[in-house]
């Protein structure tokens, strides 16, 4: 019901209150990197998680687990250049980006994990820990 425009009441179609910060944003600090792009499958046994990195090498990638959480690191810089005879560039594009992600492992055999890394994607399967069985309880005599 609130997306509602009056029909035509162009003004309101178009207004967006926030497209001039949006592009102070862009202006300052560039286009964002979007975030680790993960998909998360189940299987019976096990999760499979599944991250895009493409670009990434097998070394700027970084798994590790602390306190019960999965963090996922990758880092790389790029450094393509083109120097004239003198040693000087004539043009030089570099790149830098870092992304992380973090994941609970509750209901997850953390010693248990196994990682692989292909064609820009890594993969990690995640299995699960058995269900603990209901406390059934017991009745406490009162003396």
């Amino acid at each position: 019901m609130f997306d509602l425009i009056p029909f035509g009441n162009r003004f309101f179609a178009t207004y967006d209150p926030f497209r001039e910060l949006d592009e102070l944003e862009r202006r300052m600090f560039g286009t964002p990197t979007p975030a680790l792009k993960t998909d998360i499958r189940e299987t019976e046994q096990s999760y499979i998680l599944e991250a895009d990195l493409p670009g990434f090498s097998r070394e700027e990638i970084h798994a590790e687990i602390r306190d019960g959480v999965l963090t996922l690191r990758a880092e790389h810089k790029k450094d393509d250049g083109e120097k004239d005879k003198d040693g000087n560039y004539i043009r030089r594009e570099r790149s830098y980006a870092s992304y992380q992600r973090r994941f609970s492992l509750d209901g997850i055999k953390a010693d248990e994990i196994s990682a692989a890394f292909r064609d820009g994607v890594l993969t990690l399967t995640l299995p699960k820990e058995e269900p603990k069985k209901a406390d059934e309880g017991r009745k406490i005599e009162i003396g």
